[in-house]
């Protein structure tokens, strides 16, 4: 405590010593003679008696004050200094002390803002200071005291105490240093620096408190001045003064100069150095206020009106300099307080920086217009913004596709060098694309994997209600209103097109609008008034017409149409200019009476004085004013109106009264020295005062400014709108430029645009692909394989586009559609210089074969956005193949130029574009499938040669295969496609079905045997690549023949391996035709039969109904040729019997549904139809059964007719043995049986018999004669058989008769056979031997007996004489004819 005590003690007396040199040196200096005339002694005197006497008193009180020094009033020690600042006598030199000693009183806080006294304190230094007296001094004494004056200042308003300052005190400050920033202007160039730093200083000071001030009730008007207002001002300084320093600042921007033109003549400019002084105080001010002046009503006016005229008016038509600072001032705003000047902001961009840059006079001018726009483009929120606010709302101008569009044209370079321009363009160009892109995957990485996954990509919206164009929606459910700004902006392109159309014929116009929604069914009139009020580019002179006519609809849109202007605060001729912008008045006078009326209601209405007691005083004077502008503006009116005519014409108008002749005069001068503007064509070109009065009446009531977050439905149409140009110009900067750096920033903007395309703009992805894939010099249709070669080796430009092409393909294959085929014909392009060697493909699938379908769509979904999030990090490919690209590196790491090439198409990692294209969605494979099927067609190739071309069609069907291998679990969605693909490339002309055969049957062979393996559920892949393979049949017999050794391994895999899986029946008819053709080819006879064999010894049970015939068709045709093999073909045959057994089964399953279907009672109705189904289908099951036996019965029945005897018996035999088995288990009728005899058994007897009489009518032919003989006698012991084994079936049937007689003749035809030359003939032995078992049963049997109403025995008594006379005795002993 003590040692505090001590503290303060040494202190208070260092503050006591201080004082008193002080008032010493300032004593010191006043008794110092300048100059023997300068004081005489009577003011020597004087100053003694007044200003020497207070420092005295001062000096007394030093070291005996009565109490701490923070605790006295400053008022005590200060005065006398100020009296010496304020004194006429005083030397300038004692002054400058003074100054200094007060200075150095506020730097060391001898007191603070709870000392008593000190607001007074503080007020008095300030009047002291801005009222020092420098009379009677020299220029350098003054300059001196001047930058005296300027510290002390600073100090006021960095003391502690100064928040005890009025608002007038720290205005008169800021007065005061700006005077003498003025004073200075002529004098050295020390003060002036000085005073402007001071000035600023200041303006930080003051504007850094600002967002501490509170929103006072002193703002509720412009000059009030409440009871609230004096505590206020009681209480220290404010908002007030910061609202005067604000608009003193803005009127420095007005500050005009005169200077003399070329012609002599004296013109008012602005002062350029006072602009860019005042704009560095504005811009501190904003930069320290930040959103704090948003909470000032009065100050916001003042930034939106005030400050943002002057700025666009002289942002135009100012210096680089001066624009670059209005540029940086706007910046600054539109960071802190863009909400509040959304309409603002679009008149800067539209009438300065657009402007600026579309304006080819002033390059320097340009640079910074151009440099303003890229600042504003590095804004992270900025893009977003100006599409949604602007770009999506009809009434605004399309800001961020015309800055687009400016950093794409000023980027597209000449034909000269690059400029510096044109480099500054590209680099905001490139910054624009990537915070485009860097939002799209910044929102991704925010949405989550599980949002990820059941992503879909944006689509572009459709009109497809009527939606009121001009009236905007608030943003309270984020979703809903993303997609009405989409739907205001696709309004806004069909408002464009329709303007187009009403352009050309007003009728087509307006039913596009109807058309397309933009205008409700009938008509509403503020519709069709919003279209011709707000849509650009309209014809001025139709809107007239339009709005002139008298029709009730036109006159409701009249009226609509003044209602979209706001006249609140305008004069009436600056109302009627603003009205006459927005068409041209039509020459005839009832359509100008009807527009003048409707526009003086509307003023009327609006008026805010009461200077008009009607709107006829209005209308009246509006005609006036319309005349008065065709007098003085018509060259054909010689003599002119003058201002007291023009009064004089428009007396006692005002009901009887006349107006106030100012204001008449006022606007005869307005009219007198600005014409109307009368164009014909749409769109202001100058900001004039006219259109900032109506700006700022929209501003009342336009939504603010839309601060969203990023969406990429909203990122998906920004981008699109400025595409088409983008790609242009990197691919043409990339063509131009020879710089590394610059190339390597081409290329990360190439990534960056598809990184934005793969979101819903495929084909902006398309034609990205398209553009680059020129510069990789592969696809010049004009060069030599040589030429191109050696182009790709020295150059790094064509390697890196190549790296690049590939690289899309790989990290964005899944958006990519028509580029695939691009992308093909460059890899095919690489094979025929020989660049892509074998192992730079990797045509083996990964893993995700044996997933299943969901496995590989949530591996798709990880793939893609893995894609989506790499696009920064691609870049780092490109850096090292720059870093290695140098021919010096590349010979000292003794690497040759082959060497070089593969080791960037290594990069290119080619392979897993095909290997991985289980991950691309369904459309990019089928895009990708019809590129590479279309190039294994030769269309759009040039080949040297015959080999390089059947080399090159031979790799194209690699890749189809490896596609399809990698996409088995979706083969039903592409495969269709690519199978209409196949059929239509059969049919070029140029179609090489060498390749196809050696590589397409294989390769789809090897799909089919994918498809079999992988067991699915589905039957329409394997019916799908079944029909592919068919496809084959289109192919000449020849080159097919080629091939019959790989089918028939591939046949043999699936029948030995896969027969389980094959569930189509044209499948298994395929099979089974391959099969047979297959038998027929020496090499591969032998596989095929065994192949065959096995499938009907150990895989039969595989076989269906549907698929049975076929197998027996391809038995019948390996029995039936003649250089097969006689056991393998008996092994058949006696399988093909074995198949009876599977008959039998299908027979018995059928059977035992119907049975089950008739035992079930179903009583409810709905069952009705389905048990009918169900038993419709056992029924057509069982005629199936039979209908398959008969096939195998014709099977056998033909074989009976081989040239071979072994093979003839033993099919007679296979024929009675599948009859025997298939007596009772197939359930056969009476009738049925018949039928069977009789289409095959009947039928093979008569063969044989034919063929016998046949060979017997040939020359040396006995050995066959005698053959066949055997054969037939084989036949009919298997007729007899047969007979005997249905006959207790059959004999109940009304065609018993008939069938017994078909028997009988058969037998007489062969106990009659006449051999001729070759002898007897050996049947005769047999059929008496076979007639008398056959009788001799029936007999038994009770069949063959005589009945009175049954000829049987009398017709079998008669045959029998006729065929074997012999027997009748025998066989019926009692008769007599």
């Amino acid at each position: 405590m003590e040692r505090a005590v001590v503290k303060a003690k040494r202190k208070e007396l260092g503050i006591s010593c201080m004082l008193n040199t002080e008032v010493g040196a300032v004593l010191a200096v006043i008794r110092r003679p300048i100059s023997e005339s300068y004081l005489s002694p009577q003011e020597t005197d004087h100053c003694d008696s007044s200003v020497q006497q207070s420092l005295k008193s001062l000096r007394a009180l030093i070291f005996n004050p009565q109490q701490e020094w923070r605790t006295i009033d400053p008022s005590v020690y200060l005065s006398p200094f100020l009296e010496v600042i304020q004194s006429d006598e005083i030397p300038a030199s004692a002054t400058a002390v003074a100054l200094s000693s007060i200075l150095k009183i506020l730097k060391i806080e001898i007191f603070d803002e709870k000392s008593p006294g000190a607001r007074d304190a503080m007020n008095s230094i300030v009047s002291g200071i801005t009222s020092c007296r420098l009379e009677k001094t020299d220029s350098i004494s003054e300059d001196a005291v001047m930058m005296r004056i300027l510290q002390v200042l600073t100090g006021v308003m960095k003391h502690p105490a100064s928040e005890l300052l009025e608002d007038q005190a720290v205005c008169t400050i800021v007065n005061t240093c700006f005077q003498v920033v003025q004073q200075s202007a002529g004098r050295g160039d020390l003060l002036q620096r000085n005073g402007r730093y001071t000035m600023h200083e200041l303006i930080q000071i003051i504007f850094s408190r600002l967002p501490d001030f509170e929103v006072r009730g002193e703002e509720g008007g412009e000059d009030s001045e409440s009871d609230t207002d004096e505590i206020v001002m009681n209480s220290g300084y404010g908002i007030r003064c910061c609202i005067d320093i604000f608009h003193f600042l803005c009127s420095l921007l007005n500050v005009v100069e005169v200077v003399e033109n070329s012609e002599g003549t004296s013109v008012h400019t602005a002062d350029e150095d006072v602009q860019i002084f005042a704009l560095v105080l504005i811009n501190s001010a904003i930069e320290l206020s930040g959103d704090a002046i948003g909470q000032h009503p009065k100050l916001l006016r003042m930034v939106q009106d005030d400050l943002f005229h002057h700025l666009i008016h002289y942002g135009a038509s100012s210096s680089p300099l001066v624009l670059s600072m209005i540029s940086s001032c706007i910046l600054n705003i539109y960071h802190f307080l863009r909400k509040f000047v959304r309409l603002q902001l679009e008149s800067f961009f539209s009438f300065v920086l657009l402007k600026v840059t579309a304006f080819t006079g002033f390059l320097q001018l340009q640079e910074v217009a151009l440099e303003g726009l890229i600042n504003f483009c590095r804004q992270p929120a900025f893009i977003v913004e100006a599409y949604v606010n602007y770009d999506c709302d009809p009434i605004c101008r399309n800001v961020f596709e015309e800055t687009g569009k400016v950093l794409c044209r000023h980027t597209f370079p000449t034909s000269g060098p690059l400029t510096s321009m044109q480099i500054q363009a590209f680099e905001g160009l490139v910054i624009l694309i990537h915070n485009i892109a860097d939002n799209m995957d910044r929102e991704e990485d925010e949405g989550g994997e599980e949002e990820d996954a059941n992503t879909i990509k944006p689509s572009p919206v459709e009109i497809n209600e009527y939606i009121p164009f001009w009236i905007e929606k608030p943003k309270d459910d984020f979703e809903t209103w993303v997609e009405h700004i989409r739907v205001r902006k696709a309004q806004k392109r069909k408002l464009a097109i329709a303007a187009n159309h009403f352009n050309r014929d007003e009728k087509k116009g307006l039913e596009y609008l109807k058309y397309n929604h933009l205008v409700s069914d009938p008509p509403d009139p503020m519709a069709l008034a919003s279209f011709f009020r707000f849509t650009p580019g309209l014809d001025k002179t139709m809107i007239g017409d339009y709005l002139g006519d008298p029709d009730e609809l036109h006159l409701s849109v009249l009226k609509s149409f003044t209602h979209t202007f706001e006249f609140t605060g305008m004069n009436l001729d600056t109302a009627l200019r603003t009205f006459l912008e927005s068409f041209r008045l039509p020459g005839e006078s009832q359509k100008i009476e009807r527009m003048i009326e409707a526009f003086s209601e509307r003023f009327y209405d609006q008026q805010s004085s009461e200077i008009f007691a009607s709107k006829d005083t209005v209308h009246i004077l509006c005609y006036s004013l319309i005349m008065l502008n065709t007098d003085q503006h018509n060259p054909q009116v010689k003599k002119k109106m003058t201002e007291d005519e023009f009064i004089r014409n428009n007396r006692a108008i005002n009901a009887g009264k006349d107006l106030p002749r100012e204001y008449l005069s006022e606007l005869f001068q307005s009219i007198s020295t600005n014409a109307f503007a009368l164009s014909t064509h749409s769109g202001p070109v100058e900001m004039n005062p006219n259109r900032w009065i109506e700006l700022m009446n929209r501003t009342k009531t336009t939504q603010p400014l839309s601060m969203c977050q990023f969406d990429r439905r909203i990122g998906r149409d920004m981008f699109a709108t400025i595409a088409g140009p983008s790609i242009a110009a990197v691919s043409a900067f990339f063509e131009h430029s020879d710089d590394d750096e610059v190339l390597h920033e081409c290329v990360d903007a190439m990534i960056s645009i598809a990184r934005v395309a793969q979101y819903g703009l495929e084909d902006i992805l398309d034609e990205l692909i398209a553009s680059f894939c020129k510069f990789t010099t592969l696809l010049n249709p004009y060069t030599t394989p040589e030429e191109t070669l050696f182009a790709f080796s020295h150059d790094m430009k064509p390697r890196m586009a190549t790296l690049a092409v590939f690289t899309l393909a790989n990290s964005f294959g899944d958006s990519i559609r028509g580029g695939w085929r691009n992308i093909v014909d460059c890899l095919l392009k690489l094979r025929k210089l020989q660049l892509l060697p074998q192992s730079a493909i990797e045509f083996e699938t990964t893993d995700e074969e044996a997933l299943s379908e969901t496995d590989v769509n949530m591996l798709a979904s990880q793939e893609n956005k893995f894609n989506r999030r790499q696009g920064s990090s691609l870049m780092g490919r490109f850096s090292h193949f720059l870093a290695l690209d140098s021919v010096e590196e590349s010979v000292a790491l003794g690497m040759s130029e082959f060497e070089q090439n593969l080791k960037v198409i290594k990069q290119c990692r080619i392979g897993q574009i095909f290997s991985k294209s289980s991950v691309l969605p369904d459309v990019a494979v089928l895009n990708l499938g019809r590129s590479l099927i279309y190039a294994a067609a030769g269309k759009g190739q040039k080949f040297s040669t015959a080999i390089e071309e059947e080399e090159t069609v031979k790799f194209c069907w690699d890749l189809i295969i490896a596609v399809a291998l990698s996409n088995i679990h979706r083969f039903s969605m592409f495969w269709p496609s690519y199978h209409e693909y196949l059929l239509n490339v059969a049919n070029f002309p140029l179609f090489s079905p060498i390749p196809f055969v050696e590589k397409g049957i294989p390769g789809l062979f090897k799909v089919c045997i994918k498809i079999l393996a992988s067991n699915l559920q589905d039957q329409l892949p394997e019916e799908l690549i079944f029909r592919s393979i068919t496809i084959m049949w289109k192919i000449d017999k020849e080159i097919i023949d080629t091939c019959y050794d790989t089918i028939t391994e591939f046949v043999s895999r699936i029948i030995t391996e896969h027969s389980a899986s094959l569930q189509t029946q044209i499948g298994w008819k395929s099979v089974l035709q391959l099969l047979s053709l297959c038998g027929r080819h020496p090499e591969t006879k032998e596989q095929a039969v065994d192949a065959l064999i096995g499938l009907m010894s150990t895989n039969a049970s595989h076989l269906s109904q549907s698929t049975y015939a076929y197998c027996i068709d391809c038995s019948f045709s390996f029995v039936a040729l003649r250089n097969s093999a006689v056991e393998k073909n008996l092994t058949i045959l006696d399988l093909m019997t074995e198949s009876v057994t599977m008959l039998i089964q299908w027979y018995k399953t059928a059977s035992t549904e119907i049975t089950t279907m008739g035992n079930n009672n179903f009583s409810v109705a709905s069952n009705a139809s389905s048990s009918s189904s169900v038993e419709e289908n056992s029924l057509r099951g069982v005629n199936f059964v039979h209908h398959l036996f008969l096939k195998l019965s014709e099977a056998f029945r033909k074989t009976t007719l081989a040239r071979r005897e072994e093979i003839r018996n033993r099919a007679v035999t296979s024929l009675e043995r599948s009859f025997i088995m298939a007596h009772e288990d197939l359930g056969f009728t009476p009738s049925g049986c018949i039928y069977c005899i009789d289409h095959v058994i009947f039928p093979t007897i008569d063969d044989l018999h034919e063929k016998l009489l046949d060979y017997s009518r040939r020359e040396n032919a006995e050995r066959e004669m005698r053959s066949m003989e055997g054969t037939l006698k084989t036949a009919m012991k298997m007729l007899k058989n047969v007979f005997l084994h249905y006959l207790e079936q059959i004999v109940g049937s009304a065609e018993f008769r008939t069938f017994w007689l078909g028997v009988l003749r058969r037998m007489d035809t062969c106990m009659k056979a006449d051999l001729g030359e070759y002898g007897d003939n050996m049947l005769q032995e047999v059929v008496p031997e076979l007639l008398t078992i056959m009788i001799g049963t029936m007999k038994e049997k009770e069949i063959l007996v005589q009945k009175e109403d049954d000829d049987l025995w009398e017709i079998t008594y008669i045959q029998i004489q006729w065929i074997a006379p012999s027997l009748k005795d025998e066989l019926f002993p009692d008769e007599d004819l």
